[in-house]
């Protein structure tokens, strides 16, 4: 991949979300300014500095970000007094930040990374741009607002707002090379002071290449319908192919509201993590006592740490601010509370009844609780996608346990509930290991067909 500067385009005065604020690129997407929005997004795909075009409420906007130093990135000002004219103007501004090929995006245009990734893989010649196109647009963008574009063999034939004859749309993701300046240049001279007027000389140059969206999603943030509609498409990414049923159907709806309280507040994932393990030993505390009434408060507060222990991840992939620390955290501080509501079900099963036997049924619970995570991420790392489905149509995975651990502590059935969990638990890690055998075994296959063949 690539390594480029970023151009963003930031001096619009964005009057249809004045509304929210009154400065766009600061308006907040689930606990984000909208350029902060852009500025992770970029960083997710290895870009670390930026060049940002402001004007309007220029200053509020450099005092917000600074020199980038908060994000990890650095960040260079250049500031457009003519921001009521064309966005040429804008990118033309920039014109002696960049002699070399850039990223060039706009402020207000949310989208998801794998997109930048794609895009700095395709080759570009010195005197071409790329553009980034969406042909199959979604109900949720303002079609009305959007700019349109025809494309023809593998090069773009034109764009404009007002092109009838158009099979996509301009998503404002492009890599550019310098000539871009020069194009703008004759655009406005010409009279067409957008930036699509340098596109159109560009593509009658035959100089003007497109890459396709393909499933990915981004989105235009230029009103209020627009944000909410953003808001649903972000949140839908939460959805991973590895949730389990009980996440599914149970937690996510109900973390994800939670999740979005919590972005209103500067509680980081990290601490989400560590509040959601006090859930949880408070939780296994009740259990201790064996009691039936406090089995059932203890089943209800394992079942509350169930749904906040989604919500560290959400907030982290919602502020784009996941990490291989913050996951490894929260795994550690999971096992803590796996192995403790074990031990207080065990313990007040056996204080109660005095049967020596529930601390061997406890102990294969442990231990199929704990090979059933450990395996987990190995497992999802080679069973992808619709692989992963194919293999196992059911995850048996933390969420289903502690639904389990809820139910017989609700119901007062410890031994079972222990049996069951232990059974399904330890099976499910035997046929994990069955299934990495058999993976490694075909690519071993491959590996020696390859082999020969050569």
């Amino acid at each position: 991949m690539i390594k480029m500067k970023a151009l963003i385009i930031a001096a619009g005065q964005g009057k249809r979300l004045r509304p929210i604020g009154d400065t766009k690129p600061l308006v907040t997407l689930l606990g984000l300014g909208l350029i902060e929005r852009v500025i992770l997004t970029a960083k997710k795909s290895g870009i670390k500095e930026f060049c940002i075009v402001t004007g309007y409420n220029g200053e509020k906007i450099r005092k917000k970000l600074s020199d980038g130093k908060k994000y990890g990135v650095k960040i260079k000002y250049v500031q457009n007094d003519s921001w009521t004219k064309g966005n040429a103007f804008s990118v033309l501004k920039a014109k002696d930040h960049f002699n070399e090929p850039f990223v060039l995006l706009m402020a207000d245009h949310n989208y998801d990374h794998i997109i930048l990734n794609r895009l700095l893989k395709t080759k570009i010649e010195k005197d071409e741009c790329i553009l980034c196109v969406d042909k199959n647009p979604g109900d949720h963008l303002n079609m009305d607002d959007a700019t349109k574009v025809r494309t023809i063999d593998h090069r773009i034939e034109t764009v404009g707002k007002d092109l009838s004859d158009y099979d996509c749309i301009d998503t404002g993701i492009f890599i550019c090379n310098p000539v871009i300046f020069d194009v703008l240049e004759q655009s406005i001279s010409e009279g067409d002071e957008g930036l699509s007027g340098g596109i159109k000389i560009l593509a009658q140059r035959h100089k003007m290449k497109y890459m396709e969206l393909e499933d990915n999603f981004w989105i235009d943030v230029d009103d209020k319908t627009g944000r909410r509609n953003a808001e649903i498409l972000i949140c839908n990414k939460l959805k991973k192919n590895t949730d389990g049923p009980v996440s599914k159907i149970l937690n996510r709806p109900v973390s994800l509201r939670i999740t979005k309280l919590l972005l209103k507040t500067g509680i980081t994932p990290n601490q989400i993590s560590i509040l959601s393990t006090v859930i949880g030993l408070v939780g296994a505390s009740f259990f201790f006592s064996g009691e039936y009434f406090y089995l059932i408060l203890g089943g209800i507060i394992i079942h509350i740490h169930s749904i906040v222990d989604g919500c560290d991840g959400e907030v982290a992939r919602l502020k784009l601010r996941q990490s291989k620390y913050g996951g490894w955290l929260d795994s550690v501080l999971d096992r803590y509370v796996d192995a403790a509501i074990i031990l207080g079900l065990v313990y007040g099963y056996w204080s109660i009844n005095g049967d020596i036997t529930i601390w061997i049924i406890g102990f294969f619970a442990v231990i199929g609780s704990f090979l059933n995570s450990y395996t987990s991420d190995k497992y999802d790392s080679i069973f992808k996608d619709g692989e992963m489905e194919k293999n196992s149509k059911f995850r048996m995975g933390r969420d289903v346990r502690l639904l389990l651990i809820t139910i017989g502590a609700l119901t007062n059935q410890i031994p079972a509930i222990l049996i069951i969990l232990a059974v399904i638990a330890n099976f499910e890690a035997l046929r994990r290991l069955v299934m990495f055998r058999n993976k490694l075994d075909d690519d071993d296959i491959q590996v020696m067909n390859r082999e020969f063949t050569n």
